[in-house]
């Protein structure tokens, strides 16, 4: 049974159906990457999938019960990373890292940001990050989320070369470890068999305005 399904969804937004009849399943261990141009409905999808959001017609299922059935224990298995890194620009990288550890293990921080190259930056406040720096950090936050379902918008933005190549390494490491994720990109992502959604194949067309 996949873990994670959406059947028949549509959103909408503003008065405008964005998308309709959108379906897709995910296994364990499976990733699927979200695409489309821009207004296609990559970022509202990802936040349906994050309970942000309520779709306006079709089932969310998480291991073959609708997620709506017990929203408080589908929310403690995802973590979700929008455009926004929501960090505390107060405090150090890693008090950032420490307040979102939600693993029991102490040393998960420290090895979060080593992977992620921000080791050398664990005491300095947010603030003074660059915004690359903030991008990695909040990856960091992912890594210690301990959730097997990963909802990532975006992620490679602001990242250089070895910053994409370590994200990479780390959504491999996930999937090799039962976990799963979904994410939305403009940007070549090495994900081995991943399944795509192209949100263009769900778009609605308008009708035109009718003139009397």
């Amino acid at each position: 049974m996949p873990e994670l399904v959406g059947r028949d969804l549509e959103c909408r937004r503003g008065g405008r159906v964005v998308f309709r009849d959108l379906s897709f399943a995910l296994d364990a261990g499976a990733a699927l990457i979200v695409t489309g141009p821009n207004g296609s409905g990559k970022s509202s999808l990802l936040k349906i999938l994050a309970g942000l959001i309520r779709p306006s017609a079709g089932t969310l299922l998480r291991d073959g019960h609708p997620v709506e059935e017990d929203r408080a224990a589908y929310l403690r298995v995802i973590c979700y990373l929008g455009h926004t890194d929501a960090l505390k620009l107060v405090l150090t990288v890693q008090e950032n890292l420490a307040f979102w550890n939600r693993t029991n293990d102490p040393a998960r921080p420290a090895q979060a940001l080593d992977v992620l190259g921000m080791a050398a930056f664990a005491d300095l406040p947010a603030r003074l990050l660059s915004a690359g720096q903030r991008r990695r950090l909040a990856l960091a936050r992912v890594l210690v989320s301990a959730a097997p379902m990963w909802i990532l918008d975006e992620p490679t933005v602001g990242l250089d070369d070895q910053a994409r190549q370590a994200l990479s390494e780390v959504l491999a490491a996930h999937r090799a470890e039962g976990g799963s994720l979904v994410l939305s990109t403009h940007q070549a992502v090495d994900l081995p068999a991943a399944e795509r959604l192209d949100l263009k194949a769900f778009a609605v067309e308008e009708l035109p305005e009718m003139v009397w």
